[in-house]
């Protein structure tokens, strides 16, 4: 991930942080359910935005780059096979 992917990552990862820390505010001053359930539906929405752009730049960089020297320094070697299974175990995942 280059630096300004993991700059905008990390913004995302603070606001949603932010958000977390609204909703336990919010259960502490005893505040109207709906608002709280609206404040939960906004954070999923967020976290699910940060899981798409990681998936995208995994498929871009670890997926598509793999073999050509372009894939994560912490990724460990994989054959096509187990690639596709870690693909499909995280999709799987991420989907529920």
């Amino acid at each position: 991930m280059n630096d300004e992917s993991r700059k905008k990552v990390k913004s995302r990862v603070n606001r949603i942080a932010g958000q977390v820390s609204g909703i336990q505010r919010m259960v502490e001053e005893d505040r109207y359910c709906v608002d709280i359930l609206n404040q939960i539906a906004a954070v999923r929405s967020a976290l699910d935005a940060l899981g798409i752009q990681l998936l995208t730049h995994h498929l871009e960089g670890c997926v598509l780059g793999h073999g050509s020297g372009s894939k994560h320094k912490k990724s460990k070697p994989m054959s096509q096979e187990e690639l596709l299974a870690e693909v499909q175990t995280v999709l799987a995942r991420f989907l529920k």
